[in-house]
């Protein structure tokens, strides 16, 4: 690891930066539904839509975005993110109909949201600081994805109030576009490799290759579609079932608020932990607390004490997963193509995270309650938490062998 200290500290610090504005301006997507809808007078269905298909594609360009960082370096995937993000604000906050919508805030964005996110940048991340600080600075940066989103937030509510859904997006777009500066330093990241690594070694087809051929790799996948339909589930439908159990709209409001500030301290504990215990074992607890936390949630008397109680706990659980799972597929397959193999790992989070609204959704219309699918997570989060007892998270033979 030869990148200079002063760059590393700059990178860092560029890097949660970049991942605050990021998850802070598509956190703040979901306050433009009603005026949206108001103004284009379609129902609340065709701006969801948009919304939808931007977490798709989010999750359909996460392993392209983190292939262009692979091959040409974290800082072009950056910029390229950041200009489609920008873009895809410009013209969503410009658009004339349905189809301008879905291709803004849908495509454009969703896209833009994987060349700036977490497959982009905790991979530059992994490869820029040392081993023994390469836990800690995962945990670090998806703290900063949370500290966006209580930032952005109710600065995004305020210019929708005083300037109008239009000029409030025109504002964001300019803040996407602020994104470029943050790219520059990590230039830097395209020439190092680890150091236990041979570079040449292996192109980009082996890689694929070698990790579709490893089952404890699907294994981390399967464990990470289930933490995309518990959180989608969750953020989408949560405020509706408050509602539905008789709960102000103000004790929604504070729940995912909880969610949220808790996210930040659980975020940063578990990177730490994950440079010092065995990541498949963390998992595996925090899968197995979010069952809990989810059956004890049904079974208590629920007040409004409970509802936040549960929200505190899911909070400090919300992102734990991603620093000890972006830290097993650069342990398991070194750093390299870490950012195409995490990239594919997130695509299935993502998937789960759509199966996860529309499950939640129609099973509510088909039963009227949520009922059903809060148990349905509970018990695939127990299900998960057993299968990453069997995850064998010793590097492949090939990094075996060559550090030996």
């Amino acid at each position: 690891m030869n990148t200079p200290v002063k760059i590393v500290s700059v990178v860092v610090a560029l890097a949660c930066l970049l991942l605050a504005v990021n998850f802070g301006l598509r956190s703040s997507m979901g306050f433009f539904m009603e005026p949206v809808s108001k103004h284009f007078q379609y129902g609340r269905e065709v701006f969801a839509f948009s919304l939808a298909l931007q977490n798709l594609c989010w999750g359909l360009f996460q392993p392209l975005a983190g292939a262009v960082a692979d091959r040409f370096g974290s800082a072009r995937a950056i910029l390229g993110g950041a200009l489609l993000y920008a873009l895809g604000l410009y013209i969503t906050a410009n658009a004339e109909g349905l189809w301008e919508l879905h291709i803004g805030a849908g495509i454009l964005v969703g896209m833009g949201i994987a060349g700036t996110g977490f497959g982009v940048v905790l991979p530059a991340l992994a490869r820029m600081v040392a081993p023994e600080k390469r836990a800690f600075a995962l945990g670090l940066g998806t703290a900063a994805g949370s500290a966006g989103q209580l930032l952005v937030i109710p600065v995004a509510q305020e210019f929708i109030a005083s300037y109008g859904w239009q000029t409030a997006m025109l504002i964001l777009a300019s803040g996407a576009l602020c994104m470029l500066f943050m790219a520059t330093p990590f230039r830097a990241d395209a020439n190092v490799t680890d150091a236990d690594e041979d570079s040449s070694s292996q192109c980009l087809t082996e890689a694929l290759k070698e990790a579709g051929g490893h089952i404890h790799y699907w294994l981390l996948i399967a464990g990470f579609f289930v933490c995309g339909f518990q959180l989608a589930f969750i953020t989408v439908h949560m405020p509706a079932f408050l509602s539905d159990q008789g709960f102000d709209a103000r004790v929604a409001v504070t729940s995912l608020s909880l969610i949220g500030l808790f996210n930040i301290f659980g975020s940063l504990m578990f990177g730490v932990w994950s440079g010092k215990y065995s990541k498949k074992n963390l998992l595996g607890i925090i899968y197995a607390l979010r069952a809990l936390t989810i059956t004890l949630f049904m079974l208590v008397p629920m007040t409004t004490t409970t509802v936040y109680l549960f929200s505190i706990v899911t909070g400090f659980l919300w992102l734990a997963t991603v620093p000890p799972t972006s830290g097993l597929v650069a342990q398991m397959f070194g750093l390299k193509f870490m950012g195409t193999l995490y990239g594919i790992v997130f695509l299935n989070h993502q998937l789960g995270s759509f199966l996860g609204v529309w499950v939640g959704g129609y099973l509510y219309d088909q039963t009227g309650a949520y009922t059903v699918v809060w148990w349905s997570a509970a018990g695939i989060a127990l299900l998960t938490a057993l299968i990453h007892i069997i995850i064998d998270e010793r590097p492949v033979a090939r990094l075996r062998f060559k550090t030996a």
